[in-house]
């Protein structure tokens, strides 16, 4: 583990409300874990030793993308938020695999300083990546929530990828608020909170020589191109170790037919709840309802028993 100050300043949008601004203001770490070859970089807040809850974003996007929900989570957990490789400021790799990623939020886990087996919350392909994770590390957790991740249709951010709509070749931008105007969402969506917009977007670019760029590694889904990520975590589904809930947005991607296949896939055990007003990208248009979804799955689990999974000692 090595820690480092990679965190910058960030001007905060003039139109965010208290709740925001409270949220960026709690204090965080930039920790770094090796893992297969690759430095992998977490976020950290919260005091070290308590019960664990672990965010996983989704394909394209970065750590930070959780931060104003996941440090709402600080007085109570050792909270924890990973830039998978190929994503934020983690290094690249060669080849990408599910099970490698699965492997990174684990060594994070293990790394971050949480008691207890930890909650593992996942976006979009971030939960697929969570699905698998507590497919093969089931014992090791208390429970996962999955954000809208179709398990039965292609990913969106691999489809768009076919029809070079969005991860395309890294495009160079002069400054941080050309690459901010230019910031836009795979799949897109009808609504977005403009002060989340633009604190994920700062967030998510890197300066390079003549500029800014999107900080994901475009060979990801250059990799993925030829198939989708549907096939590779369907399986994992049926054999998830651990309580799971899903969180479906209501003008998201997984529509009620899927959460009816998810919810039969998982066992008929898992809630299946719907975040409504929502886009698929419920932190960007719904924060408060995903945060209060959340939380109330965390305080149901932490008095109840699970049905039809062990219970994690």
């Amino acid at each position: 583990m090595e820690l480092s100050p990679t965190s910058i300043p960030i001007p905060i949008h003039p139109d965010a409300p208290g709740w925001f601004r409270d949220a960026l203001a709690v204090e965080f770490e930039d920790r770094f874990v090796d893992l297969a070859g690759a430095r992998i970089h977490y976020l950290a807040w919260g005091r070290p030793g308590r019960r664990g809850l672990v965010f996983v974003h989704g394909g394209g996007a970065v750590a930070h993308w959780w931060t104003h929900i996941a440090a709402r989570f600080a007085g109570d957990f050792r909270v924890l938020a990973i830039d998978l490789s190929g994503h934020g400021d983690s290094e690249h790799r060669e080849t990408y695999a599910l099970d490698t990623w699965t492997e990174e939020v684990m060594a994070v886990t293990a790394d971050g300083g949480v008691k207890d087996p930890p909650v593992v919350v996942g976006h979009s392909m971030g939960g697929f990546v969570t699905i698998a994770t507590a497919s093969r590390f089931g014992d090791e957790l208390a429970g996962v929530i999955i954000c809208d991740s179709p398990v039965t249709k292609p990913d969106p951010e691999i489809g768009s990828f076919q029809l070079r709509e969005a991860f395309g070749r890294p495009r160079t931008y002069p400054s941080v608020e050309d690459a901010l105007a230019h910031f836009r969402t795979v799949p897109p969506q009808e609504h977005y909170l403009d002060y989340v917009m633009d604190h994920v977007g700062r967030r998510s670019l890197k300066a390079v020589d003549g500029g800014f760029q999107w900080k994901f590694d475009r060979r990801i889904f250059e990799q993925f191109s030829s198939g989708t990520m549907r096939s590779i975590a369907l399986p994992y589904l049926s054999t998830v170790r651990c309580r799971l809930a899903l969180l479906r947005s209501e003008f998201g991607l997984v529509t009620p037919d899927i959460g009816a296949f998810m919810y039969e896939a998982m066992g008929r055990v898992a809630p299946v709840i719907e975040i409504p007003e929502a886009g698929h990208h419920a932190m960007l248009d719904q924060p408060v309802v995903l945060l209060t979804a959340i939380r109330s799955l965390l305080g149901d689990w932490e008095h109840s028993e699970p049905i039809g999974v062990p219970v994690t000692s």
